[in-house]
């Protein structure tokens, strides 16, 4: 089984720590380790290090070759430009069949994420792959049962279960649903027939490249020049001049949105997982309460609550009265704001763009 981590994006949700040249996940910002390093070490020592695939941006090389130095380097896929999931699965498929044909097991999986129940995540993986492996499943979702009406990720509808084994629970799938309205999530969550959608998946190279050559044709023939010369010295020829032309599209909407058929199913299971993409649910990941405040660096407050301060500059920050803030301090930025303005600063960081300040980005 071979595992693919991707790791390109940018983070403007957790802007200022994570910027186009330090994305969050090649900092530290839970424990002493980066987030990427972390989920290399959750397969750990199950599956190897020569089994797991590391799809992230060229100019990010010197880092991941640096924190991930017992990966071989031939599993480095480097994208020449940022053109969304879509492409970059698109070529880390093509790649893989190439190397391993159609029908070696693969799993998805991302680099800013916690996952807490990290043998069970193991075991899932494994079970998975087999099922693959044994055509009991062309394509295979790792969902997490929901903690809470979250409003902020995708939800999978499932239909009957078919298998229960060790807090591991098979669905037929049915279908995706994103970022739900306040009130669909909350019927959701009371449903009980829908889980969170992790967008970790486990299939097959030649069954994702099917799905890309019936749904996004143009793009998927593209890829297929690149991968076509993939291990001959055309190689990088091929990719910097193919890829950057490539729609920029996430692989949702490329493909999974329009998944269909009955060897489609879900694992389920409580995995303790966290999407760390942005500073609420970093928080959510950190604390057992959503009344405790998350503190980092040099920081004193007083009389607040459900409140998340990173101090990473020189002088003390002291905070009076926060009910539900963010307040992330850096050499060059501070930032301050309610929680659920989270979203907006992706938009903040737009604005940065093109001007004196592109540098804050």
């Amino acid at each position: 089984m071979k595992l693919i981590i991707f790791a390109g994006g940018a983070g403007t949700r957790l802007w200022p720590l994570s910027r186009k040249n330090s994305p969050k996940q090649f900092g530290k910002l839970i424990g002493d380790k980066s987030t990427i390093q972390q989920t290399v070490d959750r397969l750990l020592p199950t599956f190897s290090p020569s089994d797991i695939f590391i799809a992230t941006g060229k100019q990010y090389e010197d880092i991941v070759f640096e924190q991930l130095s017992m990966i071989p380097k031939e599993n480095f896929i480097f994208e020449p430009a940022m053109r969304d999931v879509g492409p970059s699965l698109g070529l880390a498929a093509a790649i893989l069949q190439k190397r391993f044909g159609d029908d070696e097991p693969v799993a998805i999986l991302w680099s800013d994420h916690v996952v807490k129940q990290e043998a069970l995540f193991r075991k899932i993986l494994l079970i998975a792959g087999e099922k693959i492996k044994e055509k009991g499943a062309d394509f295979i979702f790792i969902g997490q049962k929901p903690r809470f009406a979250n409003q902020n990720m995708g939800w999978i509808e499932v239909g009957e279960k078919i298998l229960d084994e060790d807090s591991i629970h098979v669905y037929e799938f049915l279908k995706l649903h994103y970022r739900p309205k306040p009130d669909d999530a909350e019927a959701y969550f009371k449903s009980k027939k829908y889980v969170w959608n992790l967008g970790y998946f486990v299939t097959s190279p030649g069954f994702l490249t099917t799905l890309f050559r019936e749904h996004v044709h143009d793009m998927f023939e593209q890829i297929a020049v690149i991968a076509g010369a993939y291990g001959t010295n055309d190689y990088q020829e091929h990719l910097e001049r193919i890829y950057p032309t490539l729609e920029k599209i996430s692989f949702d909407d490329a493909v999974l949105t329009k998944l269909v058929g009955s060897n489609v199913i879900v694992f389920s299971a409580d995995l303790g997982w966290s999407d760390v993409g942005a500073w609420e649910s970093l928080k959510e990941a950190l604390t057992d309460s959503e009344h405790q405040n998350v503190i980092k660096g040099d920081v004193l407050v007083e009389d607040s609550r459900d409140s998340i301060i990173f101090n990473e500059g020189k002088q003390l920050v002291v905070g009076i009265d926060l009910d539900g803030y963010v307040t992330i301090v850096t050499d060059d930025v501070i930032l301050i704001c309610p929680k659920n303005a989270v979203p907006k600063i992706k938009k903040v960081v737009e604005k940065l763009s093109g001007t004196q300040r592109e540098h804050l980005t």
